[in-house]
């Protein structure tokens, strides 16, 4: 990047799609949103991806007659490729959220690589998208033969828009099965299956691909750089190591709420309970532990988007009112169907039980992982206004909060802004103070209680003592 001229990023999530124009100061300028579409075709469910590439251009065009764009760049959410061949995508891009049929599953998982090679756990439906290739090769071994190139979801829009194909280690080391991140190489997986051919080059984030033509509405064409985008998680943890945070641990919440905390050693990790290495831009492992928190706030309050008041946490943790583990798949707490236990709740006071839930299984998931530095937290769960403070009364550590929560967007720019050595965000982070509840550390205890009576540990030193045997 040799301009200041505004960027453009497509934040790419399950549910949500946002496009962010971002200025040469580090400004939001302009902003539009789209929702996915996800469809049946014969047994399996697909992105409508046709759909979403004519919102892509649609707003692109906007973008750069309104601001001038001249850079294009890709974040997205995790679990998903695309396989191209011919110039076009050779099979519709599946949507993680589905189980290969028992069979084939007991077949395709004999070939998991081991934990110690990937640090990728192994986990359902396609939250491993190694595994979903596999079950594509299971179900027609001809499909991959003929594919030229297997894309990461980011990897497969920067394609679209330049026309050159690329690897992107953040998204490749995201428990997909297919990155070691200690040899720094395609996993063993990948050689086994004669997929190596079909990996393209390794492309730092935020390099430049290629350029995407874009007319506009006074007959004249604009040339737009085609940036290398990543993975959305990673994304936002590289925006706030460019503001100056360097030992701290990252809540980056959304569908998932996604924990990295560098500082944990590799063999804290407790490949049962959702805890893997991520690989950060810089091809460094990341100690990460997750859960579907967004996912599941929106199961366990029934749907609730309204604020939720003090009054209401306080009136559920005084009636005894838990949430218990899990309202979806994956987490620490794996095979256990969500629950409601205690007096029964609706309304604001359900949404409170389900706020509630989400910060013990952040504050169960901290310890884990094995937090005690500073903890940043990014994302949609801070419209939630009680959580971070909350969460911070529950730990002995500064909780700091940005008020942008637009962490990955930001990364992805940030990567565009680095390759010209500029870096114009500034921190605005700011700590939270403790939210005072009353009742809440005693709720916290009696949580816990109840979790173990379940069978579930939340002690860290128990995970890492069987991560050791």
């Amino acid at each position: 990047m040799t301009d200041h001229s505004p960027i453009a990023v497509f934040d790419l999530g399950k549910t949500n799609s946002k496009l962010f124009v971002i200025n040469g100061d580090g400004e939001v300028v302009g902003e539009a949103r789209a929702k996915p579409v996800w469809r049946e075709v014969g047994d399996i469910r697909v992105l409508d991806d046709e759909a979403l590439f004519g919102w892509m251009n649609i707003e692109l065009k906007k973008a750069v007659e309104a601001y001038g764009v001249r850079h294009l760049i890709f974040s997205g959410h995790g679990c998903t490729f695309a396989l191209v061949a011919d110039d076009r995508l050779h099979h519709p891009i599946l949507d993680y959220e589905q189980e290969p049929p028992a069979d084939v599953a007991a077949r395709i998982d004999l070939l998991t690589p081991p934990f110690d090679e990937t640090f990728s756990p192994r986990l359902p439906l396609g939250f491993n998208y190694g595994r979903h290739i596999l079950w594509l090769q299971d179900r027609d071994p001809r499909l991959l033969e003929t594919t030229d190139s297997i894309l990461s979801y980011p990897q497969f829009w920067s394609w679209k828009f330049s026309g050159k194909v690329a690897s992107e280690v953040s998204y490749l080391g995201c428990h997909s099965h297919l990155w070691a991140p200690h040899a720094d190489d395609f996993s063993s997986l990948v050689y086994q299956q004669g997929w190596r051919s079909k990996m393209p080059a390794v492309v730092a984030a935020g390099e430049v691909l290629g350029t995407h033509r874009v007319e506009i509405a006074d007959g004249t064409c604009a040339d737009v750089a085609v940036h290398n985008g990543l993975h959305d998680s990673n994304s936002a943890l590289y925006y706030y190591r460019s503001l100056g945070f360097h030992d701290f641990t990252l809540i980056s919440t959304g569908t998932w709420v996604i924990i990295f905390n560098q500082a944990c050693p590799l063999e804290a990790l407790d490949r049962e309970r959702d805890m893997l290495a991520n690989v950060t831009v810089d091809h460094v492992p990341a100690a990460t532990i997750r859960f579907m928190g967004g996912r599941e706030y929106d199961v366990a309050s029934g749907g609730w988007n309204r604020s939720i008041s003090k009054v209401a946490i306080e009136a559920v943790i005084a009636k005894g009112c838990f949430a218990l583990p899990s309202f979806a798949a994956g987490g620490p707490f794996p095979g256990f169907e969500g629950m409601f236990v205690g007096p029964q709740v609706s309304g604001e006071e359900r949404a409170a039980v389900a706020l509630l839930y989400v910060a013990l299984m952040s504050d169960a998931s901290l310890d884990l992982i094995h937090s005690t530095n500073d903890i940043v937290i990014d994302g949609g769960l801070l419209k939630a206004d009680l959580y971070a403070p909350i969460l911070a009364a529950l730990r002995q550590q500064a909780v700091f909060t940005s008020s942008n929560p637009e962490g990955s967007a930001f990364g992805a720019a940030a990567l565009v802004f680095r390759q010209a050595g500029r870096s114009p965000f500034k921190n605005e982070c700011v700590r939270i103070a403790p939210a005072e509840i009353a009742g809440l550390d005693a709720y916290r205890r009696e949580w816990k209680r109840r979790v173990e009576e379940l069978g579930l540990n939340v002690s860290s030193e128990t995970a890492l003592k069987e991560a050791r045997a």
